[in-house]
């Protein structure tokens, strides 16, 4: 055995131990789902509202946002974020840590936070978002309406702007926004504190779309089209507010939060509160409790998560051990196998008012995920448990209600999306919300299309002639970049779509010699670093072009490696070098592995996968052995 040889050797057993170690008794693997400060000043910002008076955890969470400050005063969603800071990150710490009560406005961090808030242009230039739970405190002024109107609700399917026709991914916050915004609801304290002194201008401060008359006139064409439609415009506005309490009603999960995030959560708390709950109504108080069991520890600092990550890691890790040569048989792999067939969902969600004929089979993201299932999940869990069906007719029925539903979920453009089929409305995306092409639609993209693809043409016996196959294949060649890569719509970024897309490709019966693989083989290679890894800005998704972080990531090395192993007939020097940086970084502290690999809203929204870092370097060094080093 060569020195090459046994150091990704050991390198597979360090790992594979690590995962034996970390394993909890049932199955799982509780990597922490990191994101920035956000979440925790909302649960600060809602624990105060509420008068929920929970010193502890406040505390806790105050500590993580102080740590997270930079000299400058502002707050980062990553380390090369330009600007130096992110100004509604740093608005929403700046309230939560004033809110809490143990921070006031003379606190030198506190000044420093607002010189960098009122050099960059104050609240007036704050992210929709966070001008939303200011207006919903009593912080900032309604506008006069919102570009989508509470009467969304009872427009008919056939309308082309309805209420399903945003993705469920942006209902879940949509729904109870709307309901806060037609009630410009807003609560305050005696404990509220001021935040008059971070605005620049004694103008009113307005949202995108508030002077715009095309966007008003949008507005106004909705609500006229719904009283046309049914007729009672005197009950038209009760029976849409109706529609949405019930709509959020029916999406509860069993833990009280709506649709399992924090985010549609803390709104729908607002929004109960706009209609007349109290703060201490049983409905809230689950919703918070809900939110208490997001809680994790991140280098000793609590945090609360956006969600929960328990089926994604899970599913990743049990493949990703199985494919490094752990056995089905192996007591690790037997409890995460238990555990992802307990979470395959059962329920009819959202996804059906546009799968009509589709049964339910799909795995969801989130450990409390009942009823939204989505497509990346569904084809992970599937990897994890395939070396399971053979003689296992519980196991097999389960594999293939997942396969069949993963199958009915490839939109009509052939390439497949993240929670719903055939929801990319370019009317929608027009609409003048901040990042609305992210946050209303869910259309096909490559990580997503390149995944499943690599699973069906890997694990399954559809022929590579089906449709599913060749309608993908050109959703993928059509969506290729110039310079030969593909955007990830849910990783940074473009190493990750390209990843994907190779992969997916590969595993599809397309020739290393097509020149969609070539260029991407090409374009990777274009950009290793000369330590022979990759590292990739988070700033590429918000400027929709490849820009390098300047340093290697071990996790956007994985995803390269990996995919120039999928597409080589023989190991070269760039993938040599790129598994030498693997096993160097595997006991590693570089700053790079707090970066964030994955993205929910660019330019908003990031997390830090703390799996990441030894899932994919144990996947990609796996194959690497099992392709080029066979005895």
């Amino acid at each position: 055995m060569s020195d090459e040889s046994m150091e990704i050797a050991d390198g597979i057993k360090q790992l594979i131990q690590k995962f034996r170690d970390d394993q909890t008794s049932a199955g799982t693997w509780e990597y922490p789902f990191e994101s920035s400060i956000s979440t925790d000043a909302y649960m600060i910002i809602l624990l105060r509202t509420l008068e929920i008076n929970d010193e502890e955890l406040i505390q806790e969470l105050v500590k993580r946002i102080i740590s997270k400050q930079s000299e400058n005063g502002a707050w980062k969603h990553f380390k090369d974020e330009r600007k130096n800071g992110n100004l509604s990150l740093t608005v929403e710490a700046y309230y939560a840590l004033l809110y809490s009560g143990y921070y006031s406005k003379k606190d030198e961090k506190m000044k420093e936070a607002r010189r960098f808030i009122l050099n960059n242009g104050g609240i007036e230039h704050t992210h929709f978002i966070t001008k939303i739970i200011l207006s919903v405190t009593g912080q900032h002024k309604w506008p006069s309406f919102f570009p989508l109107p509470i009467e969304l609700m009872i427009l008919p399917l056939a309308f082309p702007i309805n209420f399903y026709s945003i993705s469920v991914y942006g209902r879940a916050n949509i729904v109870p926004l709307m309901i806060v915004a037609d009630k410009k609801f807003a609560t305050k304290t005696t404990n509220s504190p001021d935040l008059s002194n971070l605005y620049t201008t004694r103008d009113d401060p307005y949202f995108s779309w508030s002077r715009s008359s095309e966007w008003r006139s949008l507005h106004s064409l909705l609500q006229d089209s719904a009283k046309k439609i049914i007729g009672i415009p005197k009950e038209l506005h009760l029976l849409s507010i109706s529609r949405a309490k019930q709509y959020m009603i029916n999406h509860i999960e069993p833990d009280g939060t709506l649709f399992g995030y924090i985010t549609s959560t803390f709104l729908m708390i607002f929004s109960l509160l706009a209609l007349g709950h109290k703060k201490n109504d049983p409905i809230i108080k689950k919703a918070v409790n809900g939110l208490y069991q997001f809680k994790t520890t991140v280098k000793g600092y609590t945090h609360i998560q956006l969600t929960t990550a328990t089926v994604w890691n899970t599913s990743l890790i049990n493949y990703a051990l199985q494919e490094a040569g752990v056995p089905a048989s192996d007591n690790m792999i037997l409890k995460a196998n238990q555990y992802l067939l307990k979470r395959q969902q059962s329920k009819y969600g959202d996804w059906v008012i546009h799968n009509k004929t589709a049964k339910p089979g799909g795995w969801g993201f989130s450990d409390v995920n009942t009823f939204q299932p989505d497509v990346d999940d569904t084809s992970a869990s599937l990897r994890a448990i395939t070396r399971a069906v053979s003689g296992n007719s519980s196991v097999k029925e389960a594999w293939n209600k997942g396969v069949n539903w993963l199958l009915s979920m490839q939109n009509d453009d052939g390439g497949w999306p993240a929670f719903e089929k055939n929801t990319n409305s370019k009317l929608l995306a027009m609409v003048p919300i901040q990042d609305s092409e992210y946050i209303l639609t869910d259309p096909s993209c490559a990580d997503l299309t390149g995944r499943a693809m690599e699973f069906l043409g890997k694990y399954t016996s559809l022929p590579h002639d089906d449709p599913a196959f060749t309608n993908s294949i050109s959703w993928l060649q059509k969506h290729q970049e110039e310079n030969g890569s593909w955007y990830g719509r849910w990783g940074i970024c473009y190493i990750y779509g390209t990843w994907a897309a190779i992969t997916g490709l590969k595993a599809s019966g397309v020739s290393t010699n097509n020149p969609s693989i070539q260029t991407g083989v090409k374009w990777l290679k274009s950009i290793q670093n000369h330590d022979g890894g990759w590292g990739e800005s988070c700033l590429s998704d918000k400027k929709k072009m490849y820009i390098p972080l300047g340093d290697s990531t071990i996790t956007h090395t994985a995803w390269a490696l990996d995919a120039l192993v999928s597409a080589s007939k023989q190991p070269d020097k760039r993938m040599e070098d790129a598994v030498q940086f693997l096993l160097q970084s595997l006991d590693g502290q570089k700053w790079t592995e707090d970066y964030p690999a994955g993205q929910g809203l660019a330019g908003s929204i990031y997390f830090h996968y703390h799996s990441y870092r030894y899932l994919f370097p144990l996947l990609a060094l796996a194959h690497y052995k099992d392709k080029f080093m066979k005895a």
